[in-house]
């Protein structure tokens, strides 16, 4: 309960100081807006000309991009100090969260907030609402519920891979570039249900970074294409994954050393 309140007063401290510059902060989170934007725009016109992909309609697709926008949205915006982690560990700010009676891992997500991220926010949930409203889904509570375990799933699913990067910061100092691909690149190519990849993309983002499992698997009983109602559980396979995050990041706290400042 106190690092509940410890992680509030983070977030309380940073939205009283982006809040001294209001015209900055929403002009930021209207350029997060416009960042995705362009994606969005890209599967519009590809729908103009092609009125499905795989099967897929236009308004499905959307639903889709929408949930993985919304899932990686608001793990960036709360696991933002793992993504910049490099600097604090290059720097030896680390050390002094190590000396603290508080768990690091707290410490590190309270180090940063990207409360701009509300503009990607925001178009997922406009894009949401469309996709819902053209889907034709017969929403039963179930299939309402598999979307929120959707969400949740795949906000674990990219603060684990923002854990692992940060892990990997202990070794190497500086931050590994390639795994913006697993991030961004998992949020660019997630706007279209995987199996559109091909049945080996498939496979890794089900057995390796399971991407798939909070959004391919999922998706088929949401769309009512599978009448197998335990692949709403699918996203609960996201645990084992973020267990091994967890595990990697816990193998560099212990072997960290101090870089200095």
């Amino acid at each position: 309960m106190n690092g509940l309140r410890l992680y509030v007063r983070y977030v309380s401290v940073i939205l009283r100081s982006a809040m001294q510059y209001k015209m900055s902060f929403l002009l930021s989170a209207l350029g997060q807006f416009f960042v995705s934007f362009n994606v969005f725009l890209g599967i519009y016109f590809l729908f103009g000309r092609f009125h499905e992909v795989k099967g897929y309609s236009y308004s499905e697709v959307l639903l889709c991009f929408s949930i993985v926008l919304m899932e990686f949205s608001v793990a960036e915006c709360f696991a933002r100090g793992f993504d910049s982690f490099s600097g604090m560990v290059r720097q030896g700010e680390f050390d002094r969260i190590l000396v603290r009676p508080r768990s690091a891992v707290l410490q590190v997500l309270g180090s940063k907030f990207e409360l701009t991220r509300i503009g990607r926010l925001l178009q997922a949930a406009v894009m949401f609402v469309y996709g819902l409203g053209h889907c034709r889904v017969e929403w039963t509570w179930l299939r309402a519920l598999t979307v929120l375990f959707m969400v949740l799933g795949g906000v674990v699913l990219f603060w684990g891979i923002f854990m692992a990067y940060a892990a990997l910061c202990f070794f190497t100092l500086e931050g590994l570039e390639f795994m913006n691909v697993l991030t961004d690149g998992a949020r660019e190519h997630g706007k279209y249900p995987f199996d559109v990849y091909g049945k080996r993309i498939l496979q890794l983002c089900t057995f390796v970074v399971p991407y798939a499992l909070v959004q391919y698997y999922p998706l088929q009983y949401v769309l009512g294409r599978s009448q197998q109602w335990q692949l709403a559980l699918c996203p609960l396979g996201v645990a084992p994954f973020f267990a091994v995050c967890y595990a990697l990041w816990r193998f560099g706290v212990r072997h960290y050393q101090s870089a200095g400042s």
